[in-house]
This record gives C-alpha cells, sequence and structure tokens, in this order.
C-alpha cells in the first residue's frame, strides 16, 4: 500500500470537530452509537441544527454499511435523510437533519403529565404519515424491521414543523430475492414488544407484514399510553427468536391462534415448542376487542376496525400499509394533517443534553409502572445502532425503480395536498445536503 498516498488523504479529509459544535450536546446513547445535537461552527445563532451520529468502535460495522447503503438511495418526506458520511482516522460519523420530538417522548408526556390524550387527529396524522413513509420503503423493497415509537421521529420548529420521520435503518433490508434467508443473516430482529407472531416463532422467511404489526402496536400505544404486548424479563436471548414470555403476552391479548385464523401455523420452526409449552384453554377469554374494551375504545368505530387490519396473528391476512392509507378511518373527520402538531397546544419539551445516568432513568420511565424491572433494549435513541454479524455480506444496492408514493394529505382546512406542502399549500425549504453544498464546501 501506497503510505504517503494513504498520509496525504487522511490530511485532506475533513474533521467533524473543525466542521461542527456538538460536545456536551448528547441527545441519545444506544449500546453502539452516540448521537449529539450540532450546528456549524462558523453559522449565526439561527442556524439549522443536525443530528450527529457517532458511529462506536473501529471503522464501519456491517450495520453502519446497511445503513449508509439504503439512505443514500433513499429519498421520501416521512424518511429521515442521510445528508453526510464522515470518515477520519477510522471514526465514523452520520449527519441527519434534527428532529426535535420523537413518539417514544411524546407518548411518555401523555403517560406522566396533563392533558393525559393525545387529539384525535394528532393520532390519526401520526400514522398517516408513518404509513405513508413505510408504504414508500415497502414499495422499494426494503423492510425496516425495527420499528418503534423511539425510532419514529417529528420535526420540531421550521418548514417541516410536525413531520414524521422514518429513521434508524439499521436493522433495514431488501427483501427481494435475498441471496439467503433473512432469518439465517438475523436471528432476532425487531425489539420485543413490537416482535410479530411469526418472527417469534423461527420463521425462516418473513414479509413486509413483521413491519405492519409493529405499526399496530405503536398505533395501540398512542391511543393507550402503554405498549400493548408490554412483557418483563431481565434478558433477552439474542441467537433464538423464540420467546416464551413474549408470546404468553401476546396470547393474554390476542387469545391463542387457531389453525383456522392462521392456516400455516403448524409449518412455523417452533410450532411444536408452543405447544408444548402453552394450554389453549389458558385463553379462551382473551381477544384484542376484550382488551380494547378495558382501554374504551369501542369496537364499531373505524379505529379499532384498522387496528384489527393491523394486529392480525396470521401475516398473510394482514393488511398492507397502501390498503391501510386507504382505509375510511382516514376519510372521516378530523383529516390528518401534514403537520401533525397543527390545531394541537400541547407543550411538548424539547430534547434535553444527557448524562448515561440520565438513559437508565428513562430506561425505568418508559414503562408503565415506575417499580418494574429494568428493560433491556428500550433505549431511547435518536438513531439507534443494531448488533449484526461481523461475517455478514453486505447486500448491494440495486436502483430504486419504485416511484415514490405521494399519498394525499389534508391541511387544517380539509383541503388536500400534496405530501411536499406544508398546511398552507407552501412547499418546504426544510434544509437538506443540496441546500447545505455550499456551507459544506467552505471546509
Amino acid at each position: 500500500m501506497d503510505t504517503d498516498f494513504k498520509t496525504k488523504h487522511e490530511k485532506k479529509r475533513i474533521k467533524v470537530e473543525d466542521m461542527f459544535e456538538f460536545e456536551g450536546r448528547k441527545i441519545g446513547r444506544g449500546t453502539y452509537g452516540i448521537v449529539y445535537k450540532a450546528k456549524l461552527k462558523t453559522a449565526n445563532q439561527n442556524t439549522v441544527e443536525f443530528a450527529l451520529k457517532y458511529i462506536e468502535g473501529k471503522g464501519l460495522s456491517m450495520s453502519a454499511c446497511r445503513e449508509i447503503a439504503l439512505l443514500r438511495e433513499l429519498r421520501h418526506n416521512n424518511v429521515i435523510p442521510l445528508l453526510r458520511v464522515f470518515l477520519h482516522e477510522k471514526k465514523v460519523w452520520l449527519l441527519f437533519d434534527f428532529a426535535e420530538h420523537d413518539l417514544w417522548h411524546i407518548i411518555k408526556y401523555h403517560r406522566t403529565s396533563k392533558p393525559k390524550r393525545i387529539p384525535d387527529v394528532m393520532v390519526k396524522s401520526l400514522l398517516y404519515q408513518l404509513l405513508n413513509g413505510i408504504s414508500y420503503l415497502h414499495s422499494n423493497w426494503v423492510l425496516h424491521r425495527d420499528l418503534k415509537p423511539a425510532n419514529i421521529l417529528v420535526m420540531g420548529e421550521g418548514n417541516e414543523h410536525g413531520r414524521v420521520k422514518i429513521a434508524d435503518m439499521g436493522f433495514a433490508r431488501l427483501f427481494y430475492s435475498p441471496l439467503k434467508p433473512l432469518a439465517e443473516q438475523d436471528p432476532v430482529v425487531v425489539t420485543s414488544w413490537y416482535r410479530a407472531p411469526e418472527l417469534l416463532l423461527g420463521a425462516k422467511h418473513y414479509t413486509k407484514a413483521i413491519d405492519i404489526w409493529a405499526i399496530g402496536c405503536i398505533f395501540t400505544e398512542l391511543l393507550t399510553y402503554e405498549p400493548i404486548f408490554y412483557c418483563k424479563h431481565e434478558e433477552i436471548d439474542t441467537s433464538s427468536p423464540y420467546h416464551q414470555d413474549q408470546l404468553n403476552r401476546i396470547f393474554q391479548v390476542m387469545g391463542f391462534p387457531q389453525e383456522g385464523d392462521w392456516e400455516d401455523i403448524r409449518k412455523m420452526p417452533e410450532y411444536e415448542t408452543v405447544a408444548r409449552d402453552f394450554k389453549e384453554g389458558n385463553y379462551t377469554n382473551s381477544s384484542l376487542q376484550k382488551y380494547m374494551d378495558k382501554q374504551k375504545l369501542k369496537a364499531d368505530s373505524k379505529v379499532f376496525h384498522l387496528l384489527t387490519k393491523f394486529l392480525v396473528m396470521d401475516p398473510m391476512k394482514r393488511i398492507t400499509s397502501e390498503l391501510a392509507l386507504k382505509h375510511e378511518y382516514f376519510l372521516e373527520e378530523p383529516k390528518p394533517n401534514d403537520n401533525v402538531f397543527a390545531d394541537c397546544t400541547i407543550p411538548y419539551p424539547k430534547r434535553e443534553y444527557i448524562t448515561d445516568d440520565d438513559v437508565h432513568k428513562d430506561e425505568q420511565n418508559c414503562l408503565p409502572n415506575p417499580k418494574r424491572p429494568k428493560i433491556t433494549n428500550t433505549i431511547p435513541t435518536l438513531c439507534a445502532m443494531s448488533k449484526t454479524n461481523s461475517t455478514e455480506q453486505v447486500p448491494k444496492m440495486s436502483q430504486m425503480h419504485h416511484p415514490q408514493h405521494h399519498m394525499p394529505i389534508f391541511n387544517i382546512h380539509g383541503q388536500q395536498t400534496h405530501p411536499h406542502q406544508d398546511p398552507n399549500g407552501n412547499y418546504p425549504t426544510h434544509p437538506s445536503y443540496s441546500q447545505h453544498r455550499n456551507q459544506f464546501n467552505n471546509y
């Protein structure tokens, strides 16, 4: 190797420390990465802010490579854009737009403060935009595989105020003609409370239906402020997808799956284990309707009808994101807004800078009952890192052929607008890499 060339090239690389102010501004902490709130050093006080993610470890992990490769191809209003990648002395940094809020903090606010209830129009708008972003990912053969409230961001003040952004693509995969089963590459995906039953039963091949199940869990949490499939456990075995306690919680809410409702359940690798560990008779009085009755959600409402389309045990019978966007729930008043905070006066707090001790406190606060034990894998990071097999081959990215879905969004007057427009019909000019290119080129 030409060491002189390498040395000269390294000297030309831009150092993040020279370009941004971010020290002491940590806003997220995960097992594999730290997220900072950053701003350009040369900018004035009114400059736009960024989320700067430092990937811990030496060099690029497979997870980081996948996230970078996908985000460089994806372009959608409801997917967080990757603005730039910095690499210097084997340190990797990813630059994103900064989002002031996420669903984890919004739900926590309503669980612990007054007013307790999230406005109906806000719930509808959040769900609609989440579905819009997932529809785009699925149309491009991308599975997210880690949807949870902490990974659903909401933009703060600015031209994209109140816009939902799907974040953390570290677990995302292309699912069109994979070279090997997805389960072989990653035995365990999706945070446990949002993990679909087919994953828990060891499915080797799975589809975009796993993301739909997770959306159903998030939807329920927006309505009730508690994770519907909360399960207390000290540790999760990441080498095996089967998790008895988590399945037990799903059965307590949904009831035990019948063969007539899930025709292929006997084909699941862990079916014999389920038959051994569970007694069907213990769940005869369990159903989603009974659970939601206790939450005072009427069974004849359009909200409940849509929820039952998401939370279906058989993945083949789950609704798709495209069909969900056309559900009559979104057609009745109030219509969804492209600014989820429109007509909402709730003063959600801004992100605070955190320490490692704050992260452990937040782990406890995310539980409905503070006395419950510490839960792993629920740290609310802006863009959490995910564990990966270091020997896994990085998938090659093909050109995204599917058109971007421009689903109708309604403004505060009930008028249909283009997804790129704000509630007043104006197109956003929120800073992106292309708009900041001149500033970046000064370095």
